[in-house]
């Protein structure tokens, strides 16, 4: 029995590959497996090379595979002209030319000869035979012309990859039944079996198989953008506005498409400076509120998010990095925004942080941010990437059996906004600093109470909220908001679940350190590590501000030298370490990918033993030695 399926179908935008690959990874689920998916794709809305890979296995997957042993290759049907002489070559065959590298011996290779000409792909005999590569030419194409539409081939591909897998169709078929209906659903089913007959009657040359698994609870299968859309929910959001930008675009859809559901709002405006402004406007008003962007539209935030520091109106940002700078790479992973993050906007920074490092964490920690966000009256930041946002995890349907939390939290009723300490005008003192007051979180009114009345300006402000540049107030002022990370700091360190999450043999005589995206492929490759004979740990931070620092200084004390792993050519991560614990400076190593892919394992694996046995690192990566090495 094959001990994991790694299938990727591959063909150009617009050719159905996404939701044909999800649905597949639905039924794989629902027969006992757990799934990951992993999507490459163009910033093309019709045509360029676009892929997802699906790995399934009957253990829990954490991570992409090291290659993949399925390869389902449509074609592009959207290709440009290669006559053209377009700087893009012959795209129609990339679905196959582009994946050959990466596929494993002894794989299978279905491809659509209806579209694809093999005789266009130098080597290509020569290189199957070379990996023992079991090759199946299909006119999928053809099969779906006849029988529908050319779209439905991708439909044909599926059932023809079922049945060289000897995978029953029953949950295939449930999911397109749940998906369509009617002369659609009729002909995409007849493709399905057709193909699948077809294809079961042929002679296999291969021995690869789906693998057997059983889960114990319900699943659901979801990505990191369908967390925080559930987290924000759950913790009482009900007002979101923003401007699609990938790949934030898809938080804010499922906003879009769920609040009115629950009675909030959501509005698409103009530009990323409106967007977060009218999120600060609906939270000043007393609503639970958020907004977002992408790496450039965050940029066009930071003059809001600092308002919101200075205000003390409490908003949640999320915040999806991409490859930049600018434009950059639109739809491929990085991690290079981390610093623009942490410290964007004029000032002292007085904001929370977190970078969630899997499903789970990336619902917990939207829920965190709200909660945190209101209680102390500051800006909270989800900072994820496009590899989390997009990738599909099948995840126990009762982890998200929580109780929703309405709650605004540090705000006064009118009873308790009689009691308090007014000015001599009749204004509230909203930003009164009481020494007394270790939280640093003065007394919050909304607007239309009674007694509650105040100015919100950008200016430093004394109590009442009036401009003022009196040497006293603006050292007091400043101190009371610094002070909110030292408590916050010491209440999410008292709390009995911590964000950072570490692996490994807790004696391990090496660590690797990561954050946000990369932890699921850093725990991995330390199994592997340890499997070899080495002795590895890994910690995944997720707190970025307020920085961890016991955790962080327990992980490094611990360990002799560590590796840090992250997606940026500059090792953000490491130097936020360095700034927050300069002492660990001379243990800690790079490994680096910004090449627009995420981390395999074994790029991890190398990364390692390039530090500790000299060895080459992966070419897709580079290693950065500690300081003074």
């Amino acid at each position: 029995m094959t001990e994991e399926l790694v299938w990727r179908i591959a063909g150009g935008s617009g050719d159905g590959i996404d939701s044909t690959s999800q649905n597949f990874a639905k039924a794989l689920m629902r027969s006992g497996l757990d799934v990951f998916t992993h999507r490459h794709y163009p910033s093309r809305i019709r045509g360029g090379h676009t892929y997802v890979e699906i790995r399934a296995s009957p253990e829990p997957v954490k991570s992409r595979g090291d290659g993949y042993n399925v390869l389902l290759a449509l074609g592009d049907s959207f290709a440009r002209n290669p006559e053209q002489d377009a700087y893009y070559g012959n795209e129609e065959i990339k679905p196959l030319s582009e994946n050959l590298d990466e596929l494993r011996e002894g794989g299978i290779i279905i491809y659509d000869e209806g579209l694809i000409d093999v005789e266009e792909i130098p080597e290509f005999e020569s290189r199957a035979e070379e990996n023992d590569w079991h090759v199946y030419p299909l006119d999928l194409r053809a099969k779906a012309r006849e029988l529908g539409r050319e779209v439905m081939r991708n439909t044909a591909g599926v059932g023809a990859t079922a049945a060289l897998l000897e995978y029953d169709l029953e949950h295939i078929e449930d999911l397109m039944e749940d998906a369509m209906d009617g002369e659609v659903l009729e002909t995409n089913l007849q493709i399905l079996r057709e193909s699948y007959d077809e294809v079961s009657e042929m002679e296999f040359t291969h021995s690869l198989r789906i693998p057997e698994g059983e889960h114990d609870d319900e699943q659901v299968l979801l990505s990191a953008s369908n967390a925080i859309a559930y987290g924000a929910l759950d913790e009482g959001c009900r007002f979101i506005a923003g401007y699609p930008m990938t790949p934030w675009t898809e938080v804010f859809t499922l906003m879009s498409q769920y609040l009115p559901d629950v009675g909030g709002i959501s509005e698409q405006v103009e530009d990323e400076i409106a967007s977060a402004a009218l999120a600060l406007g609906a939270s000043h008003a007393g609503v639970k509120a958020m907004s977002g962007s992408s790496g450039g539209g965050f940029a066009l935030m930071s003059e809001p998010l600092g308002l919101a520091e200075m205000t003390e109106t409490p908003v949640v940002l999320v915040e999806a990095m991409r490859a930049g700078p600018s434009t950059g790479m639109p739809t491929k992973p990085e991690q290079a925004d981390l610093e623009h993050v942490l410290y964007t906007s004029q000032g002292d920074s007085t904001r929370v942080v977190f970078a969630p490092g899997n499903v789970e964490e990336a619902y917990d920690q939207t829920r965190a941010a709200f909660r945190l966000a209101y209680e102390y009256q500051l800006p909270a930041i989800v900072l994820y990437d496009q590899k989390i946002g997009g990738e599909l995890r099948n995840v126990d349907e009762s982890f998200f059996d929580r109780e929703p939390n309405p709650d605004l939290g540090a705000t006064l009723t009118e009873e308790e906004i009689a009691e308090a300490a007014h000015h001599a005008s009749g204004k509230f003192n909203r930003f009164q600093h009481d020494p007394g007051n270790d939280k640093g979180v003065s007394p919050r009114s909304i607007p239309g109470q009674k007694g509650g009345r105040f100015l919100a300006t950008g200016n430093e402000h004394n109590e009442q909220g009036h401009i003022s540049e009196d040497p006293e107030n603006r050292i007091a002022q400043v101190d009371r908001r610094l002070g909110k990370l030292s408590a916050i700091r010491e209440e999410l360190d008292a709390e009995e679940s911590s964000h950072q999450h570490g692996h490994g043999p807790e004696d391990a005589d090496y660590g690797v350190l990561t954050f946000g995206s990369q932890q699921g492929t850093v725990e991995e490759a330390v199994d592997r590590l340890n499997e070899n004979g080495h002795s590895v740990k890994s910690l995944g931070v997720s707190d970025l501000m307020p920085f961890p620092e016991a955790e962080v200084t327990e992980f490094l004390e611990s360990v002799e030298e560590c590796l840090v792993v992250e997606m940026n050519a500059s090792g953000q991560f490491r130097g936020l370490v360095q700034r927050e614990l300069g002492r660990f400076g001379p243990k800690m190593n790079s490994l680096l990918k910004y090449n627009g892919n995420p981390f395999e394992p074994h790029e991890i694996v190398e990364g390692f033993e390039t530090q500790f046995e000299a060895d080459e690192p992966a070419p897709t990566t580079r290693f950065v030695p500690a300081a003074g090495d």
